[in-house]
Order: C-alpha cells, then sequence, then structure tokens
C-alpha cells in the first residue's frame, strides 16, 4: 500500500502546530533550530502549580530560508498553555531578535498563536513582553523587517496584541484575531451588557483578521492555508516601511484620526459603513478574494497605523 503524501503548504494554518506551520512556511529542509526540545529548557516554574511543561516551553526559534533568502523565524504554540509567554518561551524569543542585527537575515518571521501572559509567571511574562517589543525596535532601526503572521486557534492577545503593533507589517487570516484584551477579559471587567464574549459574531466582527485589515491594523488578509501565509510573508518583506521619525509622526497622525472619525462607534459594521462597505453585513462571508477588491477600494487600509 502506497504512502499517502501531504503537501504542508495545503495545511490549514489555523490547525496546524508551530512546527508544522514553519515546515510549510519555510524552504524544504532549510530550517536549523535553536534550543531544540532535546536540550529541555522548560519552565522553571509551573511545577510549582503541579501543570505539565513542554520541553521547548511553547517557543519554536530558529534559522531557514523563505525563497532563497535567510531568515529568522518564531512560532508560537497555542496548543501549549494557549502559546502564553513565560520566562522561557519569552527569552527564546528575545534571544532570537537579539542576534538578528549581527546576523543581517532578509528579515524575521514571528508566528503568532498566543492568549498573553501566563499567570503563573506574570512578572517574567510581563518582563519578557517589555524586551521582544524594544528588540524589534531595535530590529526594525537596523532596516530589518519584522514581519507578523496571525491565523492560529489563540489569536494574538494580550502582550501579544501589543507586540503584533510593533512588527513592521501583519498578514491575517479569518481566524486570526488580534486585540490587547481578550473576550473574556472585556466581559468580566465590563459586564456582558458591554461584551458578551460567548457572541463569536460580535468577537470576530471586533478583533478578527477581516475588521483589523478594513482599519489598517493588518497589511493582508490571507486564506487559511499554509501557502497563503508563506506569499504574503514574502510580499510583505518587499515593502516593509523604513522605521524612522516620519514614520513614526505619520502613524500617530493616523490613529488620532481613526479616533475622530470611529471613536463614536458602537460596533464594527459601523466602522465598515463610514469607510464606504456599502453592505457591511455582507463582510464577514467574503471569500478572500471578494474582501480583497473590497479592501483595494477603501482609503483605511494602506497604512501602518496598528
Amino acid at each position: 500500500m502506497s504512502e499517502r503524501i501531504t503537501d504542508p503548504r495545503a495545511a490549514s494554518w489555523y490547525e496546524a502546530s508551530a512546527r508544522a506551520r514553519l515546515d510549510g512556511l519555510l524552504d524544504p529542509g532549510s530550517f536549523t533550530e535553536i534550543l531544540g526540545p532535546e536540550q529541555r529548557r522548560m519552565s522553571p516554574h509551573l511545577p510549582l502549580f503541579d501543570l505539565p511543561r513542554a520541553f521547548d516551553d511553547g517557543m519554536v526559534v530558529g534559522s531557514g530560508r523563505l525563497d532563497g533568502r535567510p531568515v529568522l523565524v518564531a512560532a508560537q504554540e497555542g496548543r501549549f498553555m494557549g502559546g502564553a509567554f513565560g520566562e522561557v518561551h519569552g527569552a527564546k524569543l528575545v534571544g532570537l531578535l537579539r542576534a538578528a542585527p549581527a546576523l543581517k537575515p532578509a528579515a524575521v518571521l514571528i508566528l503568532f498563536d498566543t492568549g498573553g501572559v501566563r499567570l503563573q509567571e506574570a512578572n517574567a511574562g510581563e518582563t519578557a513582553i517589555a524586551e521582544v517589543m524594544r528588540a524589534i525596535a531595535e530590529v526594525r532601526a537596523a532596516g530589518i523587517p519584522v514581519i507578523g503572521l496571525i491565523g492560529g486557534r489563540a489569536g494574538a492577545y494580550g502582550g501579544g496584541g501589543l507586540i503584533a503593533g510593533t512588527c513592521s507589517r501583519l498578514a491575517v487570516s479569518e481566524g486570526g484575531r488580534i486585540s490587547v484584551s481578550g473576550p473574556e477579559v472585556i466581559e468580566t471587567n465590563k459586564g456582558a451588557e458591554e461584551f458578551d464574549s460567548r457572541d463569536r459574531a460580535l468577537v470576530w466582527r471586533t478583533m478578527g483578521g477581516k475588521h483589523r485589515r478594513l482599519i489598517g491594523g493588518a497589511d493582508a488578509f490571507v486564506d487559511d492555508t499554509v501557502a497563503a501565509f508563506r506569499a504574503a510573508a514574502l510580499d510583505l518583506i518587499g515593502r516593509a516601511p523604513a522605521f524612522d521619525l516620519a514614520t513614526l509622526e505619520a502613524e500617530q497622525a493616523r490613529l488620532e484620526r481613526r479616533l475622530s472619525d470611529f471613536g463614536d462607534c458602537r460596533d464594527a459594521t459601523e466602522i465598515w459603513g463610514r469607510l464606504g462597505v456599502n453592505d457591511p453585513a455582507e463582510v464577514p462571508g467574503l471569500t478572500a478574494a471578494d474582501f480583497d477588491a473590497l479592501v483595494a477600494g477603501l482609503r483605511e487600509t494602506t497604512h501602518d497605523a496598528r
């Protein structure tokens, strides 16, 4: 009986593991892992809470090639503690980013899949978030693009959402969500009347990939395949913005205008209508191709403000 051969690039990004995503994203056989699971760099804190550990602490980092070009990559495993940042998990990403200016890759790719910071390692996790953001600024200042890819089960929440906002460019799929506070956090603090976390349509309208792309918080919307994310990464590397004062001032001005234009909106559909979408109710059901056609005619989608 012949063995079934599966193309890793045809796989669903949302369903794939961190390692499967890297396998399809990078050129075949080019990935070299740093601090792999065989080295057993695990969280020293989780046993105190009788929680299981992972040999790679839910973070896969290393180097590889993307269409022949050298890149550094980091992929979070959302299936382990929701991809949450802890001491070792964060340190691996910080170390990779700090190595980038000396290694001079064509880009650093971060495959986000995180709910934020582990409560069991809160101080270390929060410190790691701050160190990652500073390191990304230094990498971008060195002229190296940092590209974020968001389409996993956990999305990019909490500190992950903050880190995403510091990247040069972002690609997101239908399943990708980006936010600082997650649905349950908002509901807990403000009540279900303010935000019903069980309303999946509301969650996706407010934090999902299409909304982020429409308001300019992401730079590409892609199908849920590894191949689509690979194509987006190649495209975004080639059009990453400069990291200079002019870029930052322009981004600040765009954020101020966004608040002025949409600050009184109570739902994403109101924002979409003001953007010029003729039938906001149809947006969630659009295919990626139809959605891209819609985006091409709207003003807010072409800038760098997160």
